[in-house]
C-alpha cells in the first residue's frame, strides 16, 4: 500500500494496526511547509456568524470563563491566554474541506469536523481529554503539547471548562506548522500556544450507544405495526383496583414482544443518522438556479461536487444523503457510490444517469446540497 507523507513514514494500515484507539503517534512535517490557508481575520469574520459554532476561552487572572459565539469582536491577540474555537469550518472553506479529506484512509461514517483553534500566547483551553480520536495538525505559530495516559480523568468541579483536577504530564513536544500530533479516545492533554498560534483539530464521530439507542427507537416508531386493542373478555372481580395485574402486564408484554427490527433497519438508521447534518447548518440554494435542462447540460459538460455541507454515506443498494435514503440499482449505484466516495463526478458520467437520477440531481441542486464543478 502506498505510504501518505500525512502520516510520516508509515501506511495507514500499520497506522490502524498500531496506534488507531492504542496510543499517540507525532508526525514531524505530516504536511511539509505548510501555510496556513485560512488566517486568523477570516476566522474572526467566521466566528461572529450565526450558522457558526464558536467558543471564546479566556484564562485572564487566572481564572477559567467560556463564552458562546457569534462574536462581534475578539480580545486583542497581544492580550495572553485566549482562546477562539471555531468548528466546522471545513463547511464553509473549501480549504478546510480539503484538509480534511486528506484522511479518507478512514471511513467518512466517522469523520467529524476540522475545529481550528485561535490562541494568543499562553492560550489554551486547560488539561482535559476526549471522548474521541483526535489529529491536531499545527496551522501556524507553535504550540506546547503534554500528554498522559493517566487513568485518572476526574475533572475539577465547578468549572465551565472540563478541567482535569489531577493531570501528570509524561511526554512533552513543540509543534511546528506542519506538524501534527495524534491522540486516541481519552487520552489526557494539554495545548498552550507558544506565542501567537493556530491549530486545526480533525476530530471523529463516537456517538454514545445511549444517544444511539433512543435515537433508533424514535426511527422504529414509524415502522411499528401491532394491530388490535388491549381487552380483557376475561376480568375478574378486583379486590385491589390501584393495583397492576399480572395478566394485564402479560398480555401487554406479549404484544410488545412482536416489535423486531431487520439488518435492513440498522442499516437505514444509521445511513440516515450518520449522514444528518447538524442542527446549526443550512445549505445554500442557489440565488438563480438554471431550469432542470440547462443544469444537466452544464453538469454534463462541467460535472457535478457535493457542497461542503453535504453528508453522503451508501451501503448496498442504499444511498444516504443528508439523513434521507433511497434505493438504487445497476448504474445509477455505481454512479452515486462514485459521486460519495469522491464528492466529485465528471460530466462524461452523467450521461450513464438515468431519468430519475437526473431529476434527482436537479433537486439536489436547487436545494444546494450538489453544485456545479468549478473545475473545468
Amino acid at each position: 500500500m502506498k505510504k501518505l507523507t500525512l502520516l510520516g513514514d508509515i501506511t495507514p494500515t500499520e497506522f490502524l494496526n498500531e496506534y488507531w484507539h492504542k496510543k499517540p503517534l507525532l508526525i514531524r512535517q505530516a504536511i511539509p511547509q505548510f501555510n496556513a490557508p485560512i488566517k486568523a481575520a477570516e476566522l474572526a469574520k467566521l466566528a461572529a456568524s450565526e450558522d457558526v459554532e464558536s467558543r471564546l476561552v479566556t484564562h485572564f487572572k487566572q481564572q477559567w470563563q467560556l463564552k458562546n459565539g457569534p462574536f462581534e469582536e475578539l480580545p486583542d491577540l497581544k492580550k495572553k491566554e485566549w482562546t477562539l474555537l471555531v468548528q466546522g469550518v471545513n463547511l464553509h472553506h473549501p480549504a478546510a474541506d480539503a484538509i480534511l479529506r486528506q484522511f479518507n484512509f478512514l471511513p467518512d461514517a466517522r469523520l467529524d469536523d476540522l475545529m481550528i483553534s485561535l490562541a494568543s500566547d499562553g492560550g489554551g483551553v486547560g488539561p482535559h481529554f476526549d471522548s474521541y480520536d483526535v489529529f491536531l495538525l499545527q496551522a501556524h505559530g507553535r504550540r506546547r503539547w503534554q500528554i498522559s495516559a493517566q487513568k485518572n480523568l476526574d475533572l475539577i468541579d465547578g468549572m465551565p471548562l472540563k478541567i482535569l483536577s489531577k493531570f501528570k504530564s509524561e511526554q512533552e513536544f513543540i509543534l511546528e506548522p506542519g506538524d501534527m500530533l495524534y491522540l486516541p479516545p481519552h487520552y489526557a492533554h494539554d495545548g498552550v500556544a507558544v506565542g501567537e498560534c493556530m491549530t486545526y483539530s480533525i476530530g471523529f464521530r463516537a456517538p454514545a450507544f445511549q444517544e444511539l439507542g433512543e435515537a433508533f427507537l424514535q426511527f422504529m416508531s414509524d415502522s411499528i405495526d401491532l394491530p388490535g386493542r388491549y381487552a380483557d373478555p376475561d376480568l375478574k372481580p378486583s379486590k385491589h383496583p390501584a393495583e397492576l395485574s399480572k395478566e394485564m402486564l402479560e398480555t401487554v408484554a406479549q404484544e410488545l414482544r412482536k416489535v423486531d427490527f431487520t439488518q435492513e433497519d440498522i442499516t437505514v438508521f444509521m445511513g440516515e443518522y450518520l449522514s444528518t447534518p447538524k442542527h446549526s447548518v443550512f445549505f445554500d440554494q442557489p440565488k438563480k438556479p438554471l431550469t432542470p435542462i440547462k443544469f444537466l447540460a452544464a453538469a454534463k459538460k462541467q460535472g457535478i461536487e457535493l457542497a461542503l455541507k453535504t453528508r453522503m454515506l451508501y451501503r448496498g443498494s442504499n444511498i444516504f444523503v443528508n439523513g434521507e435514503s433511497f434505493g438504487v440499482t445497476g448504474a445509477d449505484k455505481a454512479l452515486l457510490s462514485k459521486l460519495a466516495d469522491h464528492r466529485a463526478l465528471a460530466g462524461i458520467e452523467l450521461g450513464k444517469a438515468s431519468v430519475d437520477m437526473q431529476e434527482t440531481l436537479c433537486l439536489w441542486y436547487e436545494d444546494g446540497w450538489i453544485n456545479l464543478s468549478k473545475n473545468i
